[in-house]
């Protein structure tokens, strides 16, 4: 029973399904095509722009009303350029600013480029890490100081006798002057070291290499009068047994006494 009921129930719906089938393929879908439209979208992707396609046309003496109705109440629009690629379009404008921005860009980059190199460079001139790759330092100064850094306490004393060393080591003045350079040393350590422009580092290499010669020129000084007061101790008898201590002045005399002394010598 239930078969039959389906079957009957097909058997009542095939003509409909039949009927549907017969008027879908009797019916034919229309491509419409509005030229007024496909004019628009020429002008506004890829052809190049043409006022003459802006139809409706005015026709003969501007008595075509479809016109009238379609553009009067866009009075500018038909001399106005939409494409966006024109001259003016959107598109263009917008690769317009995109090349500036590059350009603009550009020139960021080089100019901060710019200041990390003189960055760079300002560091490298003021820094105390490469004061020994100066030019100035390497072809002069280190050659002036050579004495100073490289010099020790025997070097002070060298090519003297020793007699002499005992001399300056007992009054103090190989100490003394052994001190004087270590400050100095420590003052031209110090100019090396610190981060400063090299103007500044180089006019305090002058000044201290000024102070370094007017130094060794009292220590030579000193050494040539030590010398000299060691031969006036040999010659002196009075004083041969305490050749260490200066010598004994005597006490003042008078005109008168000064003046019998002198008489004696001439006879």
């Amino acid at each position: 029973m239930m078969t039959h009921s389906i079957f009957a129930r097909m058997l009542v719906a095939l003509p409909a399904l039949l009927f549907t089938c017969y008027t879908a393929s009797s019916q034919k879908i229309k491509r419409q095509t509005d030229k007024h439209i496909v004019h628009q979208q020429e002008r506004m992707v890829h052809k190049s722009w043409n006022r003459k396609n802006f139809t409706p046309t005015k026709g003969f003496l501007g008595l075509n009303y479809q016109y009238w109705l379609t553009w009067a109440w866009h009075p500018n629009y038909p001399k106005t350029d939409r494409r966006p690629l024109s001259a003016n379009g959107p598109q263009t404008l917008r690769m317009g600013m995109v090349l500036a921005m590059q350009n603009t860009e550009a020139a960021y980059k080089l100019q901060s480029d710019t200041i990390r190199e003189t960055a760079v460079s300002e560091a490298a001139a003021q820094s105390g890490l490469l004061s020994s790759a100066d030019p100035l330092w390497t072809l002069y100064y280190k050659q002036e100081f050579e004495g100073l850094l490289d010099s020790a306490e025997s070097d002070h004393l060298e090519g003297l006798s020793d007699e002499l060393k005992t001399y300056l080591r007992n009054a103090g003045s190989i100490q003394r002057y052994n001190d004087e350079c270590t400050e100095l040393k420590e003052r031209l350590l110090g100019a090396r070291s610190a981060n400063m422009d090299r103007g500044s580092r180089i006019l305090s290499y002058y000044h201290m290499l000024k102070d370094y010669r007017k130094l060794k020129a009292r220590w030579n000084a000193g050494v040539l009068v030590s010398k000299q007061y060691l031969k006036i101790m040999e010659n002196n008898p009075d004083q041969k047994n305490d050749r260490h201590s200066p010598p004994v002045l005597s006490v003042p005399k008078t005109d008168i006494e000064i003046a019998e002394d002198i008489l004696k010598k001439v006879h």
